[in-house]
């Protein structure tokens, strides 16, 4: 296979060596990557540590998320039940959905992927370490705060989807919707940042020799997942501070009376929602996918269908969202279009569970824990598949939809598809952290409860919704025909629970924690590389790749990796390390510096949770003052992370000798910002497409915009910005002491350019008067917040350079102060000209 980057893949034949590692060697990895002690819990950064604190806050979550639904169904067990009052109720299931949804499901797929992906990809750990222990603590923190809202009455009401006019301000007078809207806006943040550091992961940091075609399918998955958490989810963040602005300070956004129009937030929220669906099964699919052949003791079949499945998967589902919006009056042709897109997304899910089946029909399956869950998944989630089918029919789905066979579709679709292969994962992975396995007598019996109870308690509500029992009621009148089935539903929910209490009890009987790589060892006999001997540093040594089941194919790996006879058998620099290698062909390319534990990450991610919940209650002083300690404390943790070393260069084994320092393309950090920029520019197009739509919906309200002769001054200095921000990267190559002059003049420009915009619109519309004014001002408010951002790089690097830290080979920050603030240069640039453009 030819080489993409110079590298001789020859090489690789020196591996393994049969030379002797001395015994200090392994001893001073230990050392550098050694285990917290008492409150150094705290700031522990290493995947291990963190990976579990993800997986069990985001478990906890279930559990209260489950505990809610629990009081649902006895409320509406039998008619006019008085467990819970109205307005509680509507608490209740709107929390019951919002902590499924937003605390559970994607961050307990994205705390997997924190754990597993190191040891599968046998790096030494994720290449943001700080960025995921931020994450990791901003979720908790902030989940842990907007769950707490409900013991006093201040929990959303509105539904996990908020639709407005009923959460605007003089339908929700109260709090309640702000703590959702921050709450949830601020908890995607922290997914957004997890999105980075796998993509960055899965991308650059593989074993030697793990091209694409030989790379984990959980790891296909969670780079495609990752890819679809950066393009979807900026929409909910928008439509989220869009409402909170509304409520705030009486922005028309969504008013239909001042030109605004409450159907934008659906197209906003559910081109988010719908692909999150998907977003939640890619990588639950891609945990079956491991798990399955494990089972059935066989390769999995159509490996490279399945990737193409997933891919296919994630560019479908961001054509579906107004799957949802049949009944809003959608024209033919495009109800037409969202339904075929509907029915066609199925395809690339039925190609995965063929696969599956196939691999379970040629193999020699064990029915095992694993294999009972991943057995009960593809028949409730096939099961839920073809009810979706039924609701992608624009027909029926006017019929069916906001009854409880929307609800019953969806929990089929979610549990098969999410939560039952969880539970095999977690079957099937807990030996890899814990020092016992979990009980396979108990967990026969633990599948037992949860199936039978899954489908007595969701299998009748499909015949409730077609009997007309609407959804978000918290009662219903005797005679209905529905009691029956309500009091079967609620035993099936009560069954369920019963199997996940079992389930904590063989938890706390048998969990061990043991981050270093538990010793109940590989017990299902799997193939893939987390089984390799690994401690806290992962592996010993890195090994080269050469096939997708490792283990299998190489029985001698393990020994060889544990004496070390593979690549980095030894700290080379007396740091933290791992290798970042090729995207395509995992070629080395240098060695990474890895930071080490700092009580930063979580100092940034206490104060910014503190920083939403005093916007929430109006408290803008403690919210400033939180926010500027967060960015202090971002500041505090990013200067330790790009220092000088005194080895240019380290040897990494059997004479190899790579670079320890890696600026431009090459570098994690420039793919980290250039996926940042693409997060910010898909919240500017979003904004765009707002003022697109009540251009297009509300043209009655719509005032000439500002001149378009006006603007031009302005377009010509976000020019000048992106022209300065390219040429600062070539003056510093040709050696020129003043080369951060033009980047850092660039990056005090923006600002005043926002401005200078902000005062000429100013003059025609108000942001309160109509949606035009609205939409056009939140353009500029987003610009104004790239524009300050662009500043805090632009000081930050103008310190760096100042202290003598911008060196000709170690420039990192220069080329992401240059990167960041071309965007923000370009970004401006788009919307100066396409804020006059449109209605003009």
């Amino acid at each position: 296979m030819r080489s993409e980057t110079g590298f001789d893949p020859y090489l690789y034949q020196r591996f393994p060596t049969q030379e002797e590692r001395p015994p200090e060697e392994e001893e001073g990895l230990r050392r550098i990557w050694c285990a917290p002690k008492g409150w150094e819990y705290l700031t522990v950064v290493n995947n291990n540590y963190v990976g579990i604190f993800y997986l069990g806050t985001a478990f906890l979550f279930f559990l209260l998320a489950g505990v809610l639904a629990l009081l649902m169904r006895v409320q509406l067990a039998a008619p006019l039940m008085e467990v819970l009052p109205q307005a509680t109720y509507n608490q209740v299931f709107t929390m019951h959905g919002t902590v499924m949804m937003f605390l559970f499901a994607v961050p307990m797929v994205e705390a997997a992927g924190v754990l597993l992906l190191p040891q599968m990809l046998a790096a030494r750990d994720l290449p943001f370490p700080r960025l995921s222990a931020y994450a990791f603590w901003a979720y908790a923190v902030g989940g842990l705060a907007f769950f707490a809202s409900l013991f006093v009455g201040l929990a959303p009401d509105g539904g996990w989807f908020m639709y407005p006019p009923y959460t605007s301000k003089a339908y929700s007078p109260g709090i309640n919707a702000d703590f959702w809207l921050l709450g949830i806006g601020f908890i995607e943040i922290s997914a957004i940042a997890g999105a980075i550091e796998i993509i960055v992961g899965v991308l650059r940091t593989r074993a030697p020799g793990m091209s694409l075609d030989k790379m984990p399918i959980f790891a296909w998955a969670m780079l495609v997942f990752a890819v679809m958490i950066i393009i979807a989810f900026p929409s909910v963040i928008l439509a989220t501070l869009l409402l909170e602005i509304e409520r705030a300070f009486n922005w028309s956004f969504f008013d239909a009376a001042r030109g605004g129009d409450p159907v934008l937030w659906q197209h906003l929220f559910w081109f988010f929602g719908h692909p999150e669906v998907y977003i939640i099964f890619l990588p639950a699919a891609g945990m079956m996918s491991m798990i399955i052949p494990t089972v059935a003791r066989t390769e999995l079949v159509g490996y490279r269908l399945i990737v193409l499945a997933m891919i296919a998967t994630g560019f479908i589902s961001f054509g579906v969202w107004a799957h949802h919006m049949f009944t809003v009056g959608l024209p033919p042709m495009t109800t037409g279009f969202f339904s075929a897109a509907s029915m066609a997304v199925s395809l690339p899910a039925g190609i995965q569970v063929f696969s599956w089946i196939a691999t379970l029909a040629i193999g020699r399956p064990r029915f095992n824990a694993p294999g009972l869950f991943v057995l009960g998944s593809i028949v409730i989630f096939v099961t839920g598949g073809l009810t979706g089918v039924m609701v992608a029919l624009v027909p029926f789905d006017w019929q069916a939809h906001d009854t409880y066979f929307i609800v019953a579709h969806l929990h089929y679709v979610l549990i098969g598809g999410m939560v039952f292969p969880l539970f095999a994962a977690m079957y099937y992975w807990i030996p890899m952290v814990s020092s016992r396995a979990m009980s396979e007598r108990l967990a026969k019996w633990v599948f037992g409860l949860m199936f039978t109870g899954m489908n007595v308690a969701f299998m009748p509500m499909h015949l409730a919704g077609l009997m007309g029992m609407p959804r978000r009621v918290y009662t219903y009148l005797p005679g209905s025909g529905w009691d029956m089935l309500n009091l079967i539903s609620t035993v099936g929910a009560f069954l369920f629970a019963f199997g996940v209490l079992l389930f904590l009890i063989d938890l706390a009987r048998n969990f061990r924690m043991a981050p270093g790589g538990g010793n109940a060892g590989n017990v299902y006999g799997a193939g893939s590389l987390e089984w390799l001997p690994t401690e806290l540093y992962s592996t010993r040594s890195i090994p080269v790749v050469k096939s997708r089941e490792p283990l299998w194919d190489d029985p001698k790996i393990s020994d060889d990796v544990e004496q070390g006879r593979y690549f980095l058998p030894r700290s080379a620099t007396g740091l933290r390390e791992t290798i970042v290698t090729s995207p395509l062909l995992a070629e080395p390319q240098y060695v990474q510096i890895m930071p080490g534990p700092s009580v930063w990450p979580l100092v940034a991610a206490i104060f910014t949770a503190f920083f939403f919940l005093a916007l929430t209650v109006q408290a803008y002083m403690f919210g400033l003052a939180s926010g500027v300690i967060t960015v202090m404390a971002m500041l505090r943790w990013l200067s330790e992370t790009d220092r000088p070393i005194a080895q240019d260069e380290v040897d990494i084994g059997a004479g190899i000798m790579v670079p320890t320092y890696m600026t431009g393309p090459r570098s994690h950090g420039w793919w980290a910002m250039v996926i940042l920029m693409i997060v910010m520019a898909m919240i500017s197009a979003m904004a765009m497409f707002g003022l697109a739509f009540l251009w297009s919906n509300q043209p009655g309200f719509w005032t000439p915009p500002a001149s378009l002769g006006g603007g031009i001054p302005i377009a010509l200095g976000y020019g000048l910005v992106v022209a300065a921000a390219v040429s600062c990267r070539w003056l510093h190559r040709m050696g020129k002491n003043w080369a951060v002059a033009p980047v850092l003049l660039a990056g005090l420009a923006a600002p005043l350019l926002t401005w200078l915009d902000i005062r000429m619109w100013s003059a025609v519309l108000a942001p309160d008067a109509s949606g035009q004014g609205a939409a056009v001002f939140a353009i500029l408010s987003l610009q104004g917040t790239v524009a300050a951002i662009g500043v805090l790089f632009a000081a930050y690097l103008g310190w760096r350079s100042l202290r003598g830290l911008i060196t000709p080979t170690g420039n990192s920050t220069l080329d992401l102060a240059c990167l960041f603030i071309g965007y923000c240069g370009a970004q401006g640039l788009v919307g100066t000209i396409f804020t006059r453009a449109v209605g003009a």
